[in-house]
């Protein structure tokens, strides 16, 4: 079953947040992963206006989510963002 990453960023260094950005689409794509939604435009229709970045990545499955998040791969690519961003990541299952 698909599975997803939701991710709400704060972004508090651009520049070093750059260096991220550029590393984690190939890391996505070793697990089979794809941006569906890269922090494009928003508009909050219920709750508290969202001001975050908000992504949101496919995966084939969740084991497919948690291995791509595990990896050598990612966490070296995150420590890339260390500094530079606060983070929200939520895995789900899709329908």
């Amino acid at each position: 079953m698909t599975a997803y990453i939701i991710a709400k960023i704060n972004v508090t260094d651009a520049e070093q947040y750059q260096k991220y950005m550029n590393v984690t689409p190939g890391v996505i794509e070793q697990f089979g992963g794809r941006f569906i939604v890269r922090g494009g435009e928003s508009v909050t229709l219920e709750g508290p206006e969202e001001t975050n970045r908000v992504v949101v990545v496919e995966f084939p499955s969740l084991d497919k989510v948690l291995e791509f998040y595990n990896s050598q791969e990612y966490q070296a690519a995150k420590k890339l963002r260390e500094g530079a961003a606060t983070t929200s990541f939520i895995a789900v299952d899709g329908v």
